[in-house]
Formats: C-alpha cells, sequence, structure tokens
C-alpha cells in the first residue's frame, strides 16, 4: 500500500489553468492516475498512465489536460488548461486503477 497525498486545487475563472501534483510514500510500479467526482456524479478516470508512458485521457479532458510523471515515480501532475466549469469537482490521485490506492482528493471549482 502506498499513500497519495494530492496539493494545487483551487478555484479559477473559465479559462484558467492548473497544476495537481500527487506525492506518493514511496515509487509506484503501477499505473498512475487521476480520477474526479463531481457533486452527485460517479467518479471518473481523467487520465492516466503506465510503464509504457503512453498518456490516456478521458474525452471530456482530451486536448487540455496533461497527465506526467517523475523518473523517481513518486510524483505524478495533472496540468490543466482552458478549465470550465463541467471541470468543477474533487479530483483525486490515484495508484492502480480502481482496486489501487487512493489520496484525499483536492477540490478544483471553475467559476462561470
Amino acid at each position: 500500500q502506498v499513500q497519495l497525498v494530492e496539493s494545487g486545487g483551487g478555484s479559477v475563472p473559465t479559462g484558467g489553468s492548473l497544476r495537481l501534483s500527487c506525492s506518493a510514500s514511496k515509487a509506484v510500479f503501477r499505473t498512475m492516475a487521476w480520477y474526479r467526482q463531481a457533486p452527485g456524479r460517479q467518479r471518473e478516470l481523467v487520465a492516466s498512465i503506465g510503464a509504457s508512458n503512453t498518456p490516456n485521457y478521458a474525452d471530456s479532458v482530451k486536448d487540455r489536460f496533461t497527465i506526467s510523471r517523475d523518473r523517481r515515480s513518486r510524483n505524478w501532475y495533472l496540468d490543466m488548461t482552458r478549465l470550465q466549469p463541467s471541470d468543477t469537482a474533487v479530483y483525486f490521485c490515484n495508484a492502480g486503477l480502481e482496486s489501487g490506492d487512493w489520496g484525499r482528493g483536492t477540490q478544483v471549482t471553475v467559476s462561470s
């Protein structure tokens, strides 16, 4: 099990940018991901990156969000640009996808 801590959430206007960071208590050798959950909605996978370093994105964030990782495999990031009110959610850092480990989440609020 690995402990994950997110940082970087906040409030921005429509069109703004934010960078989320995830810090792991030890190196992660599983898929690293970001999920989000908006009020009244199911949690959804936003972006992931595995050992091949090939990123995958939800259609709703393609060309706006970028997932990246550091070489030590202990930190990964989500760069979010052209944010929209529909991106408002709690964003969770994840290692190992649905059956893996989770951070506590960080709030992202995009105002119209």
